[in-house]
């Protein structure tokens, strides 16, 4: 493994790795050969769930998961961007890896791993259940770290071959489509599905589109007479961007017949100026968010965002929400009283589905 580490560092990729539960043998090992200073920008190890709470900005659904993972990998090539910003993107590689290894107990659940690796044309990822009781500790760990230097030498255009275990693997690579690219880079405002500018406009992560996001988008068309353009964000402020698998899975949902848009628009008041003369479905949670002063600098900086929804002429059609054990409507919201009149609300018998989507997955899980 030390020649295929050498090689690596002499080539001209930039790394940042991340791990959770495993993978420090790798990060280690990286560590360990001279010129690692050539290849590592950074390492990072949030093992606590506190830890991985604040890496992420949010709590994830399963700490050792795909989702996860790519939400790691996101980061950790973001980081690389920002920290080797004179360095081409083709040679800037995020890697992330979490685990549920043998410890000093027993384990109720299976010994796994995944592991994403992200680079600026494509991601690919690694997902393995492995036999319990079979390794120690240090041999599941080399296992992950021999995937690791596989995916890196790959990368990096090394003829390396792939570790040879008994359990199956699964391995996904998803190339990137040009558009989502200059996305990415800032190079375009948006990438849609139709060459027509979207009128009635449904924001979401879809992950995944169920059947209550079907009823709001047809409630929403019979009240407006519009098309529903549904909108994916694939570059918060917040949050870990979308990897190119999360992307692809995303518009795999949508049929010929559905249009969409993805943008890197993570405020309403940048959709705003984005989409002038537009409205908007949204959930009560979700405009409760938008008047949420802790979300901006300040009261002023809040009431500077919202007032360009009567610059661009904005709507929003409000559907009521279960927020905690309270179903919230339209009318339970304190809304600034210059763009009241912007917001026409379905009561609860009109529309209520307590569904979401992180239920959905957790039940699928």
């Amino acid at each position: 493994m030390q020649e295929l580490i050498k090689k690596i560092h002499q080539s001209p990729f930039k790394v940042t790795i991340v791990s959770s539960g495993g993978g420090t043998e790798a990060i280690s090992s990286l560590l360990q050969v001279p010129g690692a200073s050539n290849t590592i920008l950074e390492s990072y190890i949030p093992y606590a769930k506190e830890s991985m709470d604040a890496y992420l900005n949010k709590k994830p659904d399963h700490y050792c998961s795909m989702q996860t993972c790519l939400s790691m990998a996101a980061n950790a090539y973001k980081s690389c961007s920002d920290i080797a910003s004179k360095t081409k993107s083709k040679y800037l590689i995020g890697i992330s890896i979490t685990a549920s290894l043998a410890t000093t107990y027993t384990k109720i659940g299976d010994h796994k791993f995944y592991i994403v690796l992200q680079t600026s044309s494509y991601t690919k990822s690694v997902a393995c259940i492995l036999d319990k009781n079979t390794r120690s500790r240090k041999e599941e760990e080399e296992l992950i770290a021999n995937y690791v230097m596989h995916l890196l030498g790959e990368a990096c255009g090394i003829k390396v071959n792939k570790p040879s275990h008994s359990e199956d693997v699964v391995i996904n690579k998803t190339i990137a489509e040009k558009s989502w690219v200059k996305l990415l880079n800032n190079e375009v405002n948006y990438v849609s599905s139709s060459k027509s500018k979207p009128e009635l406009i449904f924001p979401g992560s879809f992950n995944p589109l169920h059947e209550g996001h079907i009823r709001m988008r047809d409630l929403a068309e019979k009240k407006t007479g519009m098309q529903t353009t549904f909108e994916i964000c694939a570059k918060n402020a917040d949050k870990p961007p979308l990897t190119f698998q999360e992307i692809k899975r995303t518009l795999d949902q949508f049929d010929e017949n559905d249009s969409w848009v993805m943008t890197s628009a993570g405020r309403f008041s940048e959709k705003a100026e984005m989409f002038p003369n537009s409205v908007f479905v949204i959930g009560a949670d979700t405009l409760l968010r938008v008047f949420d002063e802790k979300f901006y600098l300040s009261n002023k900086d809040m009431k500077e965002h919202v007032e360009r929804f009567n610059d661009h002429n904005i709507h929003f059609l409000v559907f009521g929400r279960k927020v905690k054990d309270k179903f919230i409507s339209l009318e339970d919201i304190n809304i600034p009283e210059d763009i009241r009149s912007r917001c026409t609300g379905f009561n609860e018998g009109s529309f209520r589905d307590d569904i979401s989507s992180t239920e959905i997955r957790l039940s699928e899980s």
